[in-house]
């Protein structure tokens, strides 16, 4: 069998797919801002959907852009998402990352309440970061409780996040929760509208954020 491979120095890979994506566009414009994040998310999934998946607020890559200047604190619901950020660039910019589904305080509050750890994490940002001292941004690729909570608690006034990123992936519950974020009327938001998303989708969209600043 006879296949022609492409000569790409590893180097050049990346260059090489934002090349090819830009092809199978073929010429789609996005509004200022959103272009660079829509192809972040196709380049890490091979997914040309998120083009048409990817819903955004009003200024919310403004909004996201600046809270990272100011030091950002960025909230994943899963160490997957919280690996795939960009931290030395986050650093950088005197922000951070942090997940809370690991800590011992959020497996003890989940199991007295009966609720999720991704519940009782987005509790604990509230609890931490609810004072405003710094803007913070949920990035959202699992879990649609953890996504259900932040809409309520942004709802109850216990936090005001400087974006949120809800791309939670799967069946139960997933397309509801995000539909609930599309309703804030004064949140930024970047949601990917439907089932797909996934953690990695939620990191990416970090990245495209921080590789903007």
């Amino acid at each position: 069998m006879s296949m022609e491979l492409e000569q790409v120095l590893p180097g050049e890979i990346e260059r090489r797919s934002f090349e090819i994506i830009t092809e199978e566009l073929k010429g789609r414009r996005f509004d200022v801002g959103q272009e660079d994040i829509i192809k972040r998310v196709i380049h890490t999934t091979a997914d040309f959907d998120y083009a048409d998946n990817l819903v955004f607020s009003e200024g919310a890559v403004e909004a996201g852009l600046n809270a990272l200047r100011e030091g950002a604190v960025i909230i994943t619901d899963t160490n997957m998402a919280w690996s795939g950020i960009n931290k030395k660039k986050l650093a950088n910019l005197g922000g951070e990352a942090v997940c809370f589904m690991a800590d011992e305080s959020v497996a003890a509050r989940a199991a007295a309440s009966g609720s999720t750890r991704a519940v009782a994490s987005m509790e604990k940002a509230a609890e931490l970061y609810g004072n405003a001292s710094r803007p913070c941004i949920f990035a959202i690729g699992n879990a649609p409780t953890a996504l259900v909570r932040l809409y309520e608690l942004v709802q109850e006034g216990r936090i005001s996040p400087a974006l949120i990123i809800g791309a939670p992936v799967g069946f139960v519950n997933v397309v509801p929760s995000k539909e609930l974020i599309l309703t804030l009327p004064r949140t930024p938001y970047i949601v990917a509208r439907g089932r797909k998303g996934g953690s990695n989708v939620a990191a990416a969209l970090c990245n495209a954020l921080l590789y903007q600043v």
